[in-house]
């Protein structure tokens, strides 16, 4: 099997299809369970309003507007999305966006995907710390890829870095996935230097010193205060933090890559669905059916489709574990492609290399990727000549009036 056949069955495993209508969504679950789940345990406000946000996407609780054809007599009812990052039935519409832009951006090298993973040991400080350690993670991934560049071209790669919190089984697994340019610009901008094909860094000597930034750094932020100890009262004493701390050092940190791309553009858009990637999506519910879920999941070590059974008020822990902290950006970007250098360096990479800029490098929206495609998000889908207009707006908790209630979207 080829390297290209292996990566297209990989991303058709991870990200398949997913029906327009599924039977089950984590909705349904938080509408007849969620009750019960805020009466018995204590969910943070950020949890809270994102349970409130997806129990309401799409109803009536969030109003919505009525289209009508201006050729035919098709009519479409709409009911509104809450747009929070964590709803299964969002945030497809940016992720497209976000694809686009980051194709703009495409250097024509070579593009590699490199997974750093967290110790399970720190779970119980990730739950104290959330945004701290997620950070941490992020920031010393970047500097373990960065300290290698420099040693070797004294230079700084392009690194994009999304965080995902969660396994197939919606448990804590801290992991973030970096696409990271095959090439690094000098830091006095000189020169562009391009790695080796299919070779950046030997993958085994990123593990132990991406472990020894990551402990240096929550050694400072323990000593700066930043770092809550809530959760583990007896990290406080200095003697049993220094305990622990050897612990890290027996268990294994993860650093792992993953074969390159034959074309740049695949992996922008393999990463892309990891963009706003929801801890489960709706397609994998099975059945709700007497306070038991059931899910899909793909079981690693086997290499086999599985199905987890869970009780409803486990299924919601695990979904709301997930729920990041107020503000917290799950996208980063380092080296040359941090937002304040990024059209700079671009532009410069490219002269290096002998190419001019593109016409217009640019954070696309959603209107821009839809014409690029050249689809029109307002033909008619009925007659595909007239234009979908709206003519009323339906308030929160309304139904459209009755000669608008014939079609429902």
């Amino acid at each position: 099997m080829n390297t290209d056949h292996t990566q297209r069955h990989e991303i058709a495993r991870e990200f398949p299809l997913e029906p327009s209508e599924p039977l089950y969504e984590v909705a349904d679950i938080f509408q007849h369970y969620g009750s019960d789940y805020r009466a018995n345990h204590q969910p943070t406000p950020q949890q809270c309003k994102a349970m409130k946000a997806i129990e309401r996407c799409r109803t009536t609780a969030l109003g919505a507007h009525v289209a009508v054809c201006d050729h035919c007599t098709n009519i479409e009812v709409s009911y509104n999305s809450c747009r929070n990052r964590h709803c299964p039935k969002c945030r497809g519409s940016q992720r497209s966006a976000w694809v686009d832009a980051r194709e703009l951006e495409l250097l024509p090298i070579q593009y590699f995907h490199i997974v750093f993973t967290l110790p399970h040991t720190l779970l119980d400080l990730a739950r104290y710390n959330p945004a701290l350690i997620d950070s941490l993670l992020m920031q010393t991934a970047a500097a373990t890829l960065q300290a290698f560049a420099q040693q070797r071209w004294d230079a700084q790669l392009g690194i994009i870095m999304v965080l995902h919190t969660w396994g197939q089984t919606l448990n804590e697994h801290h992991h973030v996935h970096c696409i990271v340019t095959g090439g690094a610009l000098t830091n006095d901008g000189r020169r562009f230097i391009q790695a080796p094909r299919n070779f950046l860094f030997p993958v085994k000597a990123l593990s132990p010193v991406f472990r020894e930034k990551f402990i240096a750094a929550l050694d400072s932020a323990r000593k700066t205060g930043t770092l809550q100890l809530s959760g583990q009262p007896d990290l406080v004493e200095d003697a049993n933090w220094q305990v622990w701390r050897r612990t890290l050092y027996q268990h294994q940190w993860v650093v792992y890559a993953k074969q390159p791309f034959a074309d740049p553009q695949h992996l922008i858009r393999y990463l892309g669905r990891y963009v706003n990637r929801v801890a489960i999506a709706n397609h994998r519910i099975q059945s709700i059916d007497n306070g038991t879920i059931r899910f899909d999941y793909h079981d690693n070590r086997s290499d086999t489709d599985q199905t987890m059974a869970l009780t409803a008020d486990e299924f919601i822990r695990r979904f709301l574990n997930h729920v990041l902290p107020s503000g917290f950006r799950r996208v980063r970007y380092y080296g040359f492609l941090v937002n304040s250098l990024r059209k700079a360096a671009l532009t410069r990479c490219r002269e290096l290399i002998g190419l001019p800029d593109p016409d217009k490098p640019y954070i696309a929206d959603l209107d821009a990727f839809l014409t690029k495609l050249g689809y029109d998000p307002g033909l008619c889908a009925v007659c595909g000549q007239g234009t979908m207009k709206v003519v009323y707006s339906v308030f929160s908790f309304h139904d459209p009036p009755a000669c608008y209630q014939r079609a429902v979207t």
